[in-house]
């Protein structure tokens, strides 16, 4: 009998060695080698295995339809709904709302599909009821399953043959084959890959979900990431009601779209117009407030920025940015120090988006400048004043996509002018907003 072999493998970033490291050449971490122990097993034949390979041309296409899972907003980031076949990995903090999310939206699905599997490797089926009942859900179609065994959950999927599959978590679960502990990186990685050839060979859509690490990656090795079809990040402060659920890769859509949510008693509530609610508790009249138009996808934001010109009480004057990119606001401090004339050298600066939203945006440069020249010069901005705009090193305004929308989208809201850059010609006037170039 072949004796078993060893190897080592880092739980930051899934590298391999054949003995132990102090660090990991790989991404720089102390002590986070673990040893894992090699078996040779025969893996399965692939569903489907007696196909040969064929032209391109001959490929019978299949008609495309896509799950409703109830949310719009989640229809919208995963593209228009859930193809089947696909395999969805959701990640986010612990607490942020992903079980809520999609045991509401198992519970929707139910209603119009055959059945629902439902499999919770960290609740049993006690608290997935009680959980429900909290939430006002009801429905006879969803199968909720408390196992961690992958070779069981396998076997079930194939005699039940639900419409969806939705497994909490993929670090609970595991294969009796490997000797290695429930969510290191070789579990994780062969669990994805099974579940993959679940939802290729049996065209049933799988959505997981992903723990997050302490710097906001999906534990595990990143080759889950390259498995699965969509990867999608629920983020948000716990404090804060708001969740956002962005979408970083998919195969059937586009990775542009945002959607909002927000957290109630009775669940999970998405927000058809997330600029009203960012909007809804906005200053008014006091220096420092503006109000930016940033794009997510294919939909216009306003968003309300925030800025905080100081007395420095130390030398080296301190520069905060939450929301946005901390040198994108050092740079535009420069700008305004170098081009406009505006003195920052003992001045503190703390810039802030509201809402708990991050923007990497250029167009909301000329609303973050014009926030923090209104806090050093202490006057507010027009209350019915729309910025947008991507300022440039050498002073100029430079342009931005999509401009028509963005101002319909303040004119929704009331506003009454913008101020946009000079190169927008392709803009006809619009009826009640007035355009500043």
């Amino acid at each position: 009998m072949a004796k078993d072999k060893s190897k080592f493998v880092c739980q930051e970033c899934g590298f391999e060695s054949l003995r132990w490291l102090g660090r990991c050449p790989d991404c720089g971490n102390w002590n986070c080698l673990v040893e894992e122990t090699i078996r040779k097993e025969k893996r399965g034949e692939q569903k489907g295995g007696d196909s040969r390979p064929q032209s391109l041309s001959e490929v019978e296409p299949f008609r495309l339809e896509r799950f409703d899972l109830g949310f719009t907003e989640l229809n919208r980031v995963l593209g228009g709904g859930l193809v089947p076949g696909t395999i969805v990995l959701l990640a986010g903090d612990p607490g942020i709302g992903k079980s809520t999310l999609l045991l509401q939206a198992a519970f929707y699905a139910a209603q119009k599909l055959d059945s629902v599997l439902y499999i919770s490797g960290e609740e049993s089926a006690q608290q997935l009821k009680m959980r429900a009942s909290r939430l006002g859900l009801e429905a006879g179609n969803v199968l909720v399953w408390s196992e961690t065994d992958l070779d069981k959950i396998e076997k079930e999927i194939t005699q039940i043959k639900p419409a969806l599959v939705i497994v909490d978590s993929i670090q609970t679960v595991y294969l009796s084959g490997l000797d290695s502990a429930p969510g290191s990186v070789s579990q994780v990685r062969e669990c994805a890959a099974h579940l993959l050839e679940v939802a290729k060979g049996r065209h049933i859509p799988v959505i997981i979900v992903g723990h997050v690490t302490k710097d906001g990656s999906i534990a595990g090795p990143r080759i889950m990431e390259h498995i699965v079809d969509t990867v999608l990040y629920f983020e948000g402060e716990r404090q804060y009601q708001y969740r956002i659920l962005r979408s970083i890769k998919n195969r059937f859509g586009s990775t542009y779209e945002l959607g909002v949510f927000e957290m109630k008693n009775e669940g999970l509530a998405e927000i058809l117009n997330p600029s009203l609610a960012f909007l809804a508790e906005r200053s008014v009249n006091v220096p420092g407030s503006t109000v930016a138009s940033c794009l997510e996808g294919t939909r216009p934001l306003l968003l309300e920025v925030q800025a905080l010109v100081s007395q420095s009480s130390f030398g080296q004057p301190r520069r905060i940015a939450t929301g946005t990119d901390y040198n994108r606001v050092n740079l535009i401090i420069a700008v305004l120090e170098k081009r406009v004339g505006l003195n920052f050298a003992n001045q503190d600066a703390y810039v802030n988006i509201t809402g708990g939203l991050k923007v990497q945006e250029p167009a909301v440069d000329l609303a973050i400048a014009a926030a923090l020249a209104s806090s050093l010069k202490n006057r507010p901005c027009v209350q019915d004043l729309v910025i947008m705009g991507e300022v440039g090193l050498t002073g100029e305004i430079r342009g931005i996509p999509q401009t028509r929308k963005r101002i319909e989208e303040a004119k929704k809201l009331g506003f009454k002018r913008c101020l946009l850059p000079c190169d927008s010609s392709d803009i006809e006037k619009i009826s009640g907003m007035e355009l500043i170039e």
